[in-house]
């Protein structure tokens, strides 16, 4: 099955979108951006040339994912969530050769409205509340809220609140799966089942 393309968006000769994808109004895809297989890229979405995007990302209307921005698979970036590649901009300074690589692991959530600034790396599963900006890496399944954002909690990856503390140790459950969390040594990780 080929990806689905609206009349109005503009995909640049060379651009490779996988299967299953739709690409919705007014979108623009650059001829170097790889896309993978099941995204949506809602209206009025950029993507530049030196962009990765994973299976199954979902990016909202009003997102520009611009050159060395990479979302790895399952990454939802909320409607008018903004990401960064240059540090210090200016319009009279060319600094095309300083873009700084920004990296959003697997499962993580930009909610709408947040600013990513440039070089840094979301961990899996992360949470970026609504309005957030970002200034430094965040850790896996953490919960990232304010200006600048700090982080207030954990999230399981079916996106349920966890019941641990910070720092220290703990376990908890996710509330809708049942799925253990475990902190330890300040990192969260998904307890695996055996049978």
């Amino acid at each position: 099955m080929a990806h689905y393309q609206h009349s109005s968006a503009i995909v640049d000769e060379g651009a490779q979108i996988g299967e299953g994808s739709r690409v919705w109004h007014f979108v623009h895809v650059c001829g170097g951006a790889r896309i993978g297989k099941g995204v949506s890229l809602g209206q009025n979405v950029f993507v530049g040339n030196r962009v990765s995007i994973g299976d199954h990302c979902k990016v909202q209307n009003n997102v520009s994912v611009y050159d060395n921005v990479t979302l790895e698979e399952g990454v939802f970036c909320g409607p008018s969530m903004v990401f960064t590649n240059v540090y210090n901009p200016r319009s009279l300074i060319e600094r095309k050769d300083e873009y700084r690589d920004t990296l959003v692991k697997r499962g993580a959530t930009l909610g709408a409205n947040c600013t990513i600034v440039c070089g840094i790396t979301i961990g899996e599963y992360a949470f970026v509340g609504a309005g957030a900006v970002v200034t430094q890496d965040v850790s896996p399944y953490a919960l990232m809220v304010g200006v600048p954002a700090r982080q207030i909690g954990w999230m399981s990856e079916y996106g349920e609140q966890l019941d641990l503390p910070l720092s220290g140790a703990g376990e908890a459950l996710c509330p809708h799966t049942g799925t253990r969390y475990v902190l330890r040594d300040g990192r969260v990780r998904r307890e695996e089942v055996t049978a």
